[in-house]
C-alpha cells in the first residue's frame, strides 16, 4: 500500500518531516537516484487526428530533474498501463543501474498501477501534494508546452 508522509533514515526524513510541514521540496534535498518524481508533464491533454488524445506521464530524477523516461497515456485511460509501468520503471533504471529507494507520485495523479509495481520492485510509494513538485518540474513542463506549441507559449 502507497505511503503518505511516511518513511526512514536521512535525507529522506528531513524532507518527508517537510511534507508535513507544508515546506515545498527542492532538489538540493536530494541526492542522484535516491528519489524519483512521476507526473504528468502536459497542462492540456495533445491532440492527434486519428489516435486520440494523450497525457504524457514522465519520471523525473529528484536531485538532477532529469527525465529518466516518459509514456504516452491516452486520456480515455486513467492512468499507464502494467506495461508502461514496467517500461517506464526499467527505462529509469537504465541510466544508473538502479531503482531509486522513493517514489514521488503527486496525491492528485492516479497512478495506481505504477505505485502497485514500483512497490513491487522494493521501491517506497510516497504522495505528496503537487505544489510541493513544482520546484522539479515547472520547467520541465514550460519545455514541453513549448515544444509543442511550435516554441511559444501562451
Amino acid at each position: 500500500m502507497p505511503q503518505f508522509l511516511s518513511g526512514s533514515g536521512p535525507p529522506l526524513t528531513k524532507t518527508l518531516r517537510l511534507i508535513k510541514g507544508f515546506s515545498v521540496l527542492h532538489p538540493n534535498q536530494f541526492h542522484v537516484n535516491e528519489a524519483w518524481i512521476v507526473f504528468k508533464l502536459n497542462d492540456a491533454p495533445i491532440q492527434t487526428g486519428s489516435d486520440g488524445d494523450f497525457n504524457f506521464i514522465a519520471i523525473m530524477d529528484a536531485a538532477s530533474c532529469f527525465i529518466l523516461s516518459s509514456v504516452p497515456v491516452q486520456t480515455s485511460v486513467a492512468e499507464p498501463s502494467r506495461m508502461d509501468a514496467k517500461r517506464l520503471l526499467k527505462e529509469g533504471r537504465a541510466h544508473k543501474q538502479r531503482l531509486p529507494k522513493t517514489l514521488f507520485i503527486p496525491g492528485d495523479q492516479t497512478a495506481n498501477i505504477l505505485a502497485v509495481e514500483a512497490e513491487r520492485q522494493g521501491i517506497t510509494v510516497v504522495h505528496v501534494p503537487e505544489h510541493q513538485l513544482l520546484p522539479f518540474v515547472s520547467d520541465a513542463r514550460e519545455g514541453f508546452k513549448q515544444h509543442f506549441s511550435g516554441g511559444s507559449t501562451q
